[in-house]
């Protein structure tokens, strides 16, 4: 959905790294905690937070990994690592990214494993709370559900920009882990990050990330600082020329497709979505809609038993709500697509009769 958008700011964006240049494993940074963070690109994370206000960095580690998924391996290895009973319990409540129990168990660690939905969780205080806020798959904003007087939580952030949600003030928590993906639309820089508020805790995040893949790679960390960066000029030097802004371009396009979407699903009367009443957005400094990055969308007609298999049959994939720790009739279906994927699928979700 975001390439319009990256096209039009052609060379601006636009990475040339020689042959000779970033071959070491080693960065320039001085940084004891996270050896290998390019200081170019924790300059540029640390300056589009600040201009989008969406999450505290003064006193954070900024720890860098390859996407959000290893962030979330290095993260759950450190804090069961300092936990004196094993495995510990980490929970998510449902639904639940559906990517959680499978990083979580990959790794059939003796540490931890996956305990399912935070909300059925009956144990004691020995388990890591997974927030991810606004959550992936419905859009909602969650807060931790456990008590805070025990466990841990990891607050996963990646939807909290301005094209999804309306920004509330910065995310003041103990960890909170973003990704380019989600950010930007370049999933395939793999680049992920963590803000971290205590040194020990993100120095041995850092020392996960050494021995699991000897760093990250600096070419993407250039790309990714290189695209930070523009968009971050687009706010705080605008060209006079009305030329387009990211988070602006990204709200447009979202608010029009859920606009087309809720018209078909409403015509169709067989299928419901998720409501969102307008916030205010910091960001904007007006009301703002929510506009989440998937559709979670409900089979409400009592015929169809399985949401993903119907829409299989009309040649349309979603992600079955199995998936995500509740029942077949519920389905994700990505609103991030092209836009020619996006017009295909309107159109064979309105031919429903």
């Amino acid at each position: 959905m975001f390439e319009p958008f990256w096209k039009e700011v052609g060379d601006d964006a636009t990475v040339k790294i020689s042959g000779w240049e970033k071959m070491s494993y080693t960065s320039s940074c001085d940084d004891d905690i996270c050896w290998f963070l390019e200081p170019e690109f924790a300059n540029e994370v640390a300056r589009l937070h600040r201009i989008v206000n969406n999450a505290a960095t003064d006193g954070r580690y900024i720890i860098v990994g390859v996407g959000s998924t290893q962030m979330i391996h290095a993260t759950l290895h450190t804090l069961a690592s300092i936990e004196l009973r094993h495995p510990v319990n980490v929970v998510s409540a449902a639904p639940y990214y559906s990517m959680y129990p499978g990083i979580v168990d990959l790794m059939k660690s003796g540490l931890y494993h996956w305990a399912g939905d935070a909300a059925a969780f009956r144990g004691d205080d020995n388990f890591i709370e997974l927030v991810c806020s606004p959550n992936n798959p419905d859009g909602t904003i969650r807060h931790a559900m456990l008590g805070k007087e025990a466990g841990k939580r990891v607050h996963d952030m990646a939807y909290y920009w301005p094209q999804y949600s309306p920004m509330r003030g910065p995310a003041d928590h103990d960890i909170m882990l973003f990704t380019l993906s989600k950010a930007t639309g370049h999933a395939g820089t793999r680049i992920g990050w963590a803000l971290v508020k205590n040194k020990e805790v993100a120095r041995e995040m850092a020392k996960f990330i050494t021995l699991n893949t000897i760093g990250v790679s600096k070419d993407s960390q250039v790309r990714a600082a290189t695209i930070l960066k523009v968009i971050s000029d687009g706010y705080e030097f605008p060209k006079p020329n009305g030329a387009p802004q990211f988070f602006h371009f990204g709200q447009h396009k979202l608010a029009d497709r859920w606009r087309r979407l809720r018209r078909a699903v409403q015509v169709s009367g067989q299928f419901s979505l998720p409501r969102f009443s307008p916030e205010f957005c910091e960001f904007f400094k007006e009301y703002a809609e929510t506009y989440p990055g998937f559709a979670w969308l409900r089979c409400e007609d009592q015929k169809i038993n399985d949401c993903e298999d119907f829409f299989k049959r009309i040649n349309v994939l979603t992600r079955s709500g199995k998936h995500f720790g509740v029942g077949q009739e519920y389905v994700r279906i990505s609103m991030l697509d092209t836009d020619a994927n996006f017009d295909v699928f309107i159109k064979r979700i309105s031919s429903l009769d």
